[in-house]
């Protein structure tokens, strides 16, 4: 392990490794401002993870916040080219509230936004480029994957109410059936087109596997047009790494009002919540009056923090205590070789408080000693 390993945390190594990725493939860094008028947020609360937002007036008298997202921000100030591409990625701290949570947290997001001519190869990109984020971050691993477009057709074919799309699809992302089949009965809808929804949306597995199964099943229903392209693309990444954590599964489902096609969410092991999310967002875009089509994701590094949690963790390795009156040079020159040996190390005269080690030393009359 080098030194530069050793004095930067997993957060910042990550966040690197994400950033060169990116770049490798075209895209160019977005700096964003800290602030933006409140009125972008307000208006598009559903499409933030929190709706809480950090607010403040200007000296001219405007209501700003400090940026609770960056996908707005990027939206509001991107140039509309509906036939050329744009390609960018970011790094930029955003500011909300944790769920369950009293108090704001400042957080470290990284992602990308593909904006303008989105085609197949695009989806291809942006998926395989959202795979190998998480396998940055660990090889156990998986990647959740839907298609919220032809969901919300497969809603309307077997005959589920405007009025309860919106329940219907809740019950879906919940995995709730019973729920679900209730909902169907009561709105007399036939037991052969209920017991063909529910095995559609209870098929999961490798999307090689079971998007030829789910075509099958629903033609008659609705287009099948957009799993066959979902397939196209998912083939299209080829034999790799990235493929293998590919797993489709209906109960990803994010807002019809913002998403409208590929969606999906990155789980690593030993987290509770996705730590990356995305998909395609054409009708955030047409919402935000912008004829250009989009595709990105968001890959959220405080959840990295809780990958730490149960093990042991350091602050240095040695903590090495010396006595007044030391010569400088002669404890510089040991503190020196003790990192040259793959170690962080702190010096002090006295023990530190608060602080974890590995192990205690003694420089003196200049000789090493273990303390503890």
């Amino acid at each position: 392990m080098s030194l530069q390993d050793l004095l930067i945390s997993t957060h910042e190594k990550v966040s690197f490794s994400l950033r060169d990725l990116y770049s490798r493939y075209g895209y160019t860094q977005y700096k964003m401002s800290k602030f933006e008028e409140y009125d972008l947020y307000a208006r598009n609360k559903d499409f933030l993870i929190s709706d809480k937002v950090i607010t403040f007036t200007d000296l001219s008298g405007k209501l700003m916040a400090l940026k609770p997202d960056v996908t707005l921000s990027i939206v509001k100030n991107s140039m509309d080219e509906p036939d050329a591409l744009q390609k960018l990625y970011y790094a930029e701290n955003v500011y909300r509230a944790q769920k369950g949570a009293h108090a704001y947290k400042e957080i470290m997001q990284v992602g990308l936004e593909c904006m303008g001519k989105v085609d197949d190869y695009c989806l291809c990109e942006v998926l395989t480029l959202a795979t190998k984020s998480l396998l940055t971050i660990s090889d156990n691993v998986v990647m959740n994957i839907s298609h919220l477009g032809f969901l919300s057709d497969l809603i309307d074919g077997i005959g589920i109410s405007v009025q309860n799309k919106t329940k219907a699809i809740q019950f879906v992302g919940q995995k709730n059936y019973h729920e679900l089949s209730l909902l169907c009965r009561e709105m007399q809808i036939d037991e052969e087109k209920i017991a063909k929804f529910l095995q559609i949306i209870n098929t999961t597995g490798s999307p090689e596997t079971v998007l030829p199964v789910i075509s099958r099943l629903a033609a008659g229903i609705t287009d099948i047009a957009p799993v066959e392209r979902l397939l196209r693309v998912v083939q299209a990444i080829g034999d790799t790494d990235a493929k293998k954590i590919l797993h489709f599964d209906f109960s990803v489902v994010d807002d019809l009002h913002y998403y409208n096609g590929l969606v999906f969410k990155g789980f690593v092991q030993g987290l509770p919540q996705s730590i990356l999310s995305g998909g395609q967002y054409d009708k955030l875009m047409s919402k935000m009056n912008r004829r250009s089509c989009a595709i990105g994701f968001a890959v959220y590094m405080d959840m990295l923090e809780r990958l730490d949690v149960g093990k042991e963790s350091y602050d240095v390795d040695i903590v090495l205590i010396y006595e007044d009156g030391v010569e400088a040079s002669e404890l510089r020159s040991c503190v020196d070789s003790l990192i040259a040996q793959g170690n962080r190390v702190m010096a002090q005269q006295k023990v530190p408080q608060n602080v974890r080690y590995r192990q205690m030393m003694k420089y003196a009359c200049g000789e090493v000693s273990i303390l503890e």
